[in-house]
């Protein structure tokens, strides 16, 4: 059983470092923009499991720093995660959500309903394409 909470940013941050950057120091993953976003977790266990983080810029949400414990991967726990962060965008007036996302990862977001927007570029020796989702509720479509 999956729940999922809003959280301190600094409870994302060893998830993060295991899964995204191994290489680096646990005290290299805080952000200076951390303290500007919001930060949610999937709990197994009362253990973290998962990790995203979500900023938003009036009606336009990124989320960043997605993480899922590597032995858990594949489970639906990305995806729950996911859902739980655009049903809040939502809620708040968000009309797209978007992420760098890393070329490994893609296939994953498309599955989801994000789209492609060509736009690549290479960060701290990783390769991303920026993928986008439109989330403006039906009801304020023109």
């Amino acid at each position: 059983m999956i729940h999922i909470e809003q959280i301190r940013p600094e409870l994302t941050w060893r998830l993060r470092q295991r899964i995204l950057y191994p290489e680096q120091k646990l005290y290299e993953m805080e952000m200076e923009e951390d303290n500007n976003g919001l930060h949610f977790a999937a709990f197994k266990d009362d253990a973290i499991v998962a990790v995203v983080s979500l900023f938003a810029k009036g009606d336009d949400y990124q989320f960043r720093k997605f993480a899922v414990d590597d032995n858990l991967q594949g489970k639906g726990i990305g995806k729950q995660i996911l859902d739980h962060i655009t049903d809040f965008a939502q809620t708040n007036g968000a009309k797209r959500l978007w992420c760098n996302a890393r070329l490994s990862a893609i296939g994953f977001y498309i599955k989801l309903g994000f789209e492609h927007t060509g736009q690549f570029f290479t960060r701290h020796g990783f390769d991303y394409e920026i993928l986008e989702k439109d989330i403006t509720p039906l009801s304020a479509r023109q």
